[in-house]
């Protein structure tokens, strides 16, 4: 994540921010520019940008309980955000703390919304490419003996809300024995499925892919089946996870999910001017450095810079009382398939390899994205 600054009195502000807190000028995040605009508010209501630009208006789900502080073109038919328009099926609303969950998987799924956007990747809702495109539902469990597990299946990312309340989440974690269970984390490793889809499937990719990966032909199911009844004891020698173990799929998916979490993790200590001048004892001072789209060296990378920034976030987290933030080690086969991940990213943006999107038609009026209430599941 980058650092933000209000246009008005260069005050140091923060992307979940919606308002300045010296200058008291209103925030928005301009999903086209990838910054905080800063606005002033008038008498009808409407945004003016300090700097005089183009006009904006709020995302319709600025108000409670989601608080969006995403922009939309003033002149765009669409009243959702980006990122708020792939919400398809969200939380009831009767139950109170519903209200927080949506609210904390919105925020959640902004941060992944940036990432996407920075690196250029499509992002479009179903409603823009029924498709190909992607859309979340949001799911309440009411009934034990009909479980909502969280998944994706063709662009459809289903997400139990229970993953945003903080204690049930760690409860599973420890149940599970996972190292890693975050909202944001989920997040990255399903849309890591869903960009399988529009990267790898029935692509030039494949090939490559199943070398490195495994041939994801595979029974699914009944490789799941054998993981959670007996895991590779040995899984720490090839994978991130030990359920990146189980299947050719979830192995992209976790390696996926990495790939975010580093690169988003090198964006914010290179934004903020990190440098480690003990990293290696006696060594040179490392200095925090995003992994470049072009960067033909991503393993030699990943090692330079990111993992001593790991180091120095997990001894943090110990010195404040809490677990490492980034509890993993990444083995040489893990490197070759976050560089493959990175690579393929690479050409699909520059359009070296084709990637499975529906080509957009010529501009009209955008059809107004409907968002259904989840009923009981």
């Amino acid at each position: 994540m980058k650092t933000f600054c209000c246009e008005r009195c260069q005050t140091r502000v923060f992307f979940e921010n919606t308002s300045c807190d010296v200058c008291k000028a209103r925030l928005g995040f301009i999903p086209a520019e990838l910054t905080l605009g800063s606005f002033d508010e008038d008498e009808s209501g409407d945004w003016l940008r300090v700097t005089g630009t183009a006009a904006f208006r709020r995302c319709a789900n600025h108000v409670a309980p989601v608080h969006c502080n995403w922009m939309v073109g003033a002149g765009e038919a669409e009243p959702l955000c980006l990122s708020c328009r792939t919400t398809k099926v969200r939380p009831q609303l009767a139950k109170a703390e519903n209200h927080g969950y949506w609210r904390s998987i919105e925020a959640a799924k902004r941060q992944l919304a940036y990432s996407l956007a920075s690196w250029r990747l499509p992002f479009p809702s179903k409603a823009e490419d029924a498709r190909h495109g992607v859309a979340f539902a949001l799911m309440e469990q009411t009934d034990p003996e009909k479980k909502v597990l969280t998944g994706h299946d063709n662009g459809l990312i289903t997400l139990n809300i229970a993953e945003a309340d903080d204690a049930q989440r760690e409860r599973v974690r420890a149940q599970m024995r996972e190292p890693y269970r975050t909202l944001l984390g989920h997040l990255r490793h399903e849309i890591g499925h869903y960009y399988w889809d529009r990267l790898i499937r029935d692509t030039p990719n494949i090939g490559k892919f199943r070398e490195m990966f495994g041939d994801e032909r595979a029974d699914y199911g009944k490789a799941l089946k054998q993981h959670y009844s007996a895991p590779k004891a040995d899984w720490q020698t090839s994978f991130v996870s030990a359920y990146a173990s189980s299947h050719p799929w979830e192995d992209w998916a976790e390696c996926w999910a990495h790939y975010m979490h580093l690169q988003d993790g090198l964006e914010t200590a290179t934004s903020w001017g990190l440098q480690l001048d003990h990293a290696v004892p006696g060594g040179t001072t490392v200095r925090a450095e995003v992994i470049a789209a072009d960067a033909t060296d991503v393993q030699a990378k990943v090692i330079r810079h990111w993992l001593p920034v790991s180091q120095f976030i997990n001894a943090m987290s110990r010195s404040l009382g809490g677990r490492d933030s980034y509890p993993f080690t990444m083995p040489d086969a893990v490197l070759d398939k976050l560089a493959f991940i990175h690579d393929v990213i690479g050409a699909g943006v520059r359009g070296d390899n084709p990637m499975n999107f529906t080509p957009r038609p010529a501009p009209q009026a955008a059809i107004a994205t409907q968002t259904i209430e989840s009923t009981a599941a």
